[in-house]
């Protein structure tokens, strides 16, 4: 019946209103779903254009460093979402538009239309109204400070325990400083990010964890510029005064509880004058530090110190492996001894493995990683990345050394081998003779200025302490790094000869010998010198420690400039040529320990000799001649030779003016009384041994023996040693201030048959080495009665061999305890005991647990 509308009443009466308020309610959804599509439409590009608009001003924000705010994120994230959702209404408007009819007013699909057009006007609100949100005068602001900034860390092998140990002393109780350090390359800088990035993992009660690299050029305005940088401030004080940046920092950092990290400090930082306030128990702030130096650490008044040490040898060969990669080490059977070998000549040092295993990772044959192998015995420098990534890291250590002759010491240890434990005087001793030092002594006869330097040297780093405290030694690497230096960078490698320990059998053919300045050639098994040279500018010459049987008298001929030379432990040598008269510049002869049997005559023409060693000389004659021979002598060293102190040695010892320093055998007890009644002769004693000495009592009086630094007693029948304290002056006073031995370091007692025990030893307070081997009538060393009655005399000295760190019995039949109440054995390294049956277990076992409780044992 033409244009009419048929109409289902039969559908269910709910459906029916819903269709009804869809046709004539307020919503009219379908009579305004087309135009409501076109506003729809119309707003999201609206809203599209404003959102590409403040996305641009956001950008040109953020490059400026700032942060944009919550809410224009919320707006772009609402914007993002709602934009995909009015998509898909748009997507379905053909769909809908063409199921209109009367006139827009209705639909076939009456209640499918009606909830689409509900949608549409319902996303069109929501469109309009972010539309209008989207108005924001400020986009961006500064960023919030985070808390920490991750370090970018390569490798943590072996420093675990470190970091436990680092983090505990830190953290837990009252401590506010913590000082690190350690030797160039050890692992301080990775220690250092280890806890920094600790605290990402962490809750922690710090506001802000700052990390500043100070460097060697300590400059406080580079340190400001590092922590108001990590403050993200704006850069307005860039334009600042120095006194204007130290205001900012701390008025920030009062208000902060902050852990500041100073990464390779060289000297000490007043953080007053960087604007820092010091960490207390009340600002609740601390400090980390890591430094080379020892005395840093000292200096900043840190509240714990601790070493970074090298890594063991499991821990270097774990690194050296990583650093290599699994396919070279394992591709042929033949690899892994020699790989080993490389890594052993790391000595531990990460920094060492790290390049030196990344260089190898691309060599793929044996034949290549044997070649390596030789060129860092012979010539490490050379080795790829060593003088870049290494040597030139480490020589930072040597240029902090202010003074260029603490630079000239520090040079000279290289000229020994490879874990050579250096006796301190020895080394002094050549200081002194090339001129380095002055040699003055104090009134005990120590070099302060040359145990000053070794201090200097050891805080650095450049040295480490040897087992015993009066050796030191170097580090491998550092001292490659030292004959890289000395050697002018490998450029005048002809000025430097050093083949220590290197198992030669001849003088090296290609040694420049008319530019050569030092030779080290000791601890080898050269056993003939034949060569003639002309050797203009050499100065040192070491050829100790070899198989010498002969050496030429032409090889001595031209060396007008040799100040040191040092031929001893060539336990065949019997014999100097007279051609030695040609030193005429010699300062110093060490002969110790060979069979020399007489002196030549042409010593008498070395003037300028003021330091002759000739300890151990079994062979040796007379010294007879001596002080008219060397009128400038200063040192004369007798210690365990065949010469003994009788009178007539006595006379020529008196008349040799300069003597400071004496060391001497005596088998007379006569003679021993007498030599301390010369108090020029006895102040000089530096060392004693008292050998085939037979006699009731002996007396060592500390007073005029003041100097005495080692006694040695050997095969002698003494009932009892008695230890004088009273002044030779004033025989009424006796010196109760002071009355012990306070040189006195080692003592050796062999064979020595009478005392029943050793209980004067309580007069050497500064004891470091006590050895004593047998047969003997020792039954304890320290008797308590007697020690009672010496400590109500003298209160100061109770507690026996504080300062001992080794410890040898041997042979002892009869030795029962080594004291009477155990000692306490602070610093005890190392101890050996073998044959004393009646030295009851729990003596060992107490000194075993002493041992072990010094920095875990030797």
């Amino acid at each position: 019946m033409g244009n009419c509308v048929s109409l289902d009443v039969s559908c269910h009466h709910q459906t029916l209103n819903h269709a009804c308020g869809c046709l004539f309610g307020d919503g009219n959804y379908i009579h305004m779903m087309e135009a409501n599509l076109e506003a729809l439409e119309k707003t999201i590009q609206e809203l599209e254009e404003r959102r590409d608009d403040l996305l641009r001003r956001v950008v040109i924000e953020e490059d400026k460093g700032l942060q944009r705010l919550a809410q224009v994120q919320g707006w772009f994230s609402r914007v993002q979402g709602v934009e995909s959702q009015v998509n898909d209404l748009l997507d379905a408007r053909s769909t809908q538009t063409k199921r209109l009819c009367l006139l827009g007013y209705c639909s076939n699909k009456c209640i499918t239309s009606c909830d689409y057009g509900k949608k549409v006007l319902k996303k069109l609100k929501e469109v309009e109204g972010l539309l209008a949100k989207g108005v924001f005068h400020v986009v961006a602001e500064k960023s919030p400070v985070p808390k920490v900034e991750k370090k970018h860390i390569q490798t943590t092998v072996g420093l675990d325990s470190m970091v436990e140990k680092a983090w505990h002393s830190l953290m837990i109780g009252e401590r506010r400083t913590l000082g690190l350090y350690g030797m160039g390359g050890v692992g301080k800088t990775t220690l250092l990010a280890c806890i920094n990035n600790r605290f990402l993992e962490v809750v922690n009660e710090f506001d802000v964890v700052i990390w500043v690299v100070v460097s060697k050029d300590l400059q406080n305005e580079s340190i400001q510029d590092q922590i108001l940088g990590r403050l993200s401030l704006d850069k307005e004080w860039k334009q600042e005064t120095e006194n204007e940046r130290v205001s900012r920092i701390k008025n920030i950092l009062n208000r902060k509880k902050f852990l500041l990290l100073l990464d390779d400090l060289w000297s000490e930082v007043d953080l007053n004058k960087i604007g820092v306030p010091p960490p207390t128990q009340e600002n609740g702030s601390k400090l980390v530090l890591t430094t080379r130096s020892k005395e840093v650490c000292k200096d900043m008044e840190v509240d714990d110190m601790m070493e970074v040490v090298c890594l063991s040898p499991d821990e270097a060969w774990e690194l050296f492996q990583q650093k290599v990669g699994e396919n070279p080490i394992k591709s042929h059977h033949d690899f892994l001894p020699v790989a080993r070998k490389i890594a052993e000549k790391c000595c531990g040092l990460p920094l060492a493995l790290c390049v030196i295993g990344k260089a190898m990772a691309c060599k793929e044959t044996v034949q290549e990683w044997r070649h390596a192998i030789h060129v860092l015995n012979s010539s490490s420098h050379e080795f790829p990345g060593m003088e870049e990534k290494i040597l030139s890291i480490l020589k930072f250590s040597y240029d902090s050394l202010k003074d260029e002759k603490v630079k000239l010491c520090f040079l000279y240890c290289s000229l020994f081998p490879e874990d050579y434990e250096i006796g301190k005087e020895k080394l002094i001793k050549y200081w002194i003779c090339e001129g380095f030092i002055d040699g003055y002594r104090n009134d005990d006869g120590a070099d302060n200025q040359g145990y000053d330097i070794i201090g200097l040297l050891v805080h650095a780093h450049l040295l480490m302490d040897g087992v015993l405290t009066f050796t030191v030694k170097m580090h491998d690497v550092i001292r490659e790094m030292a004959l890289w230096i000395a050697s002018k960078f490998g450029k005048q490698k002809e000025t430097l000869c050093v083949r220590s320990g290197a198992q030669l059998r001849q003088i090296p053919k290609d040694i420049s010998w008319e530019l050569v300045r030092r030779i080290s050639l000791m601890s080898n098994q050269i056993a003939e010198i034949s060569c003639s040279c002309n050797c203009s500018n050499l100065s040192t010459l070491l050829l100790q420690n070899n198989k010498l049987v002969d050496i030429s008298g032409e090889f001595f001929r031209f060396m007008p400039a040799l100040v040191v030379l040092d031929l001893s432990r060539n336990s065949i040598l019997s014999r100097l040529p007279e051609e030695i008269s040609n030193l005429g510049s010699l300062q110093y002869l060490n002969l110790s320990y060979t069979a020399i049997k007489s002196l030549p005559d042409g010593l008498k023409e070395m003037k300028r000799l003021i330091d002759l060693n000739l300890e151990f000389t079994r062979e040796l004659e007379s010294i007879v001649g001596t002080a008219t021979s060397l009128p400038k002598l200063q040192v004369l060293r007798l210690f365990c030779s065949r010469v003994c102190v009788d009178d007539i040695v006595m006379k020529e010892l008196q008349l040799l003016e300069h003597l400071e320093i004496l060391t001497a055998t005596i088998e007379d007890a006569v003679i021993l009384k007498n030599i301390q009644g010369v108090d020029r002769l006895a102040s000089s004693i530096r060392g004693l041994c008292l050998s085939n000495m037979s006699a009731p009592v002996v007396i060592l009086n500390t007073v005029v023996l003041g100097a005495l630094q080692r006694l040695t007693i050997w095969n002698s029948k003494i009932s009892e040693i008695k230890i004088d304290w009273e002044s030779k002056e004033r025989r009424d006073v006796i010196c109760t201030s002071s009355p012990g031995f306070k040189q006195l370091s080692a003592v050796h007692i062999v064979r020595l048959e009478g005392p029943t025990d050793l209980t004067w030893l309580l007069f050497a307070e500064n004891l470091r080495i006590l050895s004593v081997s047998g047969p003997s009538s020792i039954e304890e060393i320290i008797n308590r009665e007697k020690g009672m009655s010496i400590s109500t005399v003298h209160p100061d000295i109770v507690v026996p061999f504080e300062k001992l760190e080794l410890l040898t019995a041997r042979d002892l039949d009869e030795l029962k305890s080594i004291c009477c109440d155990p000692p306490a054995l602070p610093n005890l390294r190392q101890f050996y005991f073998e044959g004393c049956p009646k030295l009851p277990k729990a003596a060992t076992e107490y000194l075993r647990h002493a041992w072990k409780d010094v920095e875990g044992g030797f």
